[in-house]
């Protein structure tokens, strides 16, 4: 897939040491959570993003060719209570979560526009508590899992009427689905 890079962007992938940082952005039930891959704060796109250093881990992004809904997985490990307590409370299926990747100047800013790496919504989470740690994994599924999915609305007069009662639009759909209409001279 082709992506729109900055001059700025292209420029420093052409550096010879490159700086990549991650940024993850995913809503949950009261709010945005941004995390990036680096310590500390970050400013970018108006929002202050946290620093969750090697405790962010993100699965792998398959891009293809080929219309493929995939996902991937975002995981936190080392884990307070409290961000615990965010994912098993506030985490909802089907809500955003985004991931890009950003190049950053030597003194550790972001170059313009970070490149969307993935965009889907979330699936399930999960948490993995044992002795030493306790790590959260997030899944997130692309857009295109819904292709999947059967719709239950049809083009008939009961659908139209179950959303929008007293509508007639669909009212002679079933008489006229197998009537023969000769063109020209019969």
């Amino acid at each position: 897939m082709n992506r729109d890079l900055t001059p700025a962007f292209a420029a420093a992938l052409a550096e010879a040491e490159l700086r990549p940082a991650l940024l993850f952005e995913g809503q949950f039930a009261t709010g945005w959570l941004r995390l990036w891959s680096g310590l500390g704060e970050i400013a970018w796109n108006g929002h202050t993003w946290a620093g969750a250093g090697s405790l962010l881990g993100i699965g792998g992004i398959d891009e293809r060719g080929e219309v493929v809904a995939s996902g991937t997985t975002i995981s936190l490990s080392g884990v307070p209570l409290d961000m615990v307590q965010l994912a098993i409370g506030e985490a909802r299926q089907g809500l955003p979560g985004r991931i890009w990747l950003a190049l950053l100047t030597e003194d550790g800013a972001i170059i313009a526009d970070p490149v969307q790496a993935f965009a889907g919504r979330l699936d399930v989470p999960q948490i993995t508590d044992d002795a030493e740690t306790c790590t959260v994994t997030l899944s997130y599924e692309s857009r295109l899992i819904d292709l999947t999915t059967p719709r239950s609305w049809r083009y008939t007069h009961e659908s139209q009427q179950a959303l929008y009662p007293g509508d007639r639009g669909f009212e002679y759909v079933t008489a006229i689905q197998d009537k023969e209409v000769t063109w020209g001279r019969g």
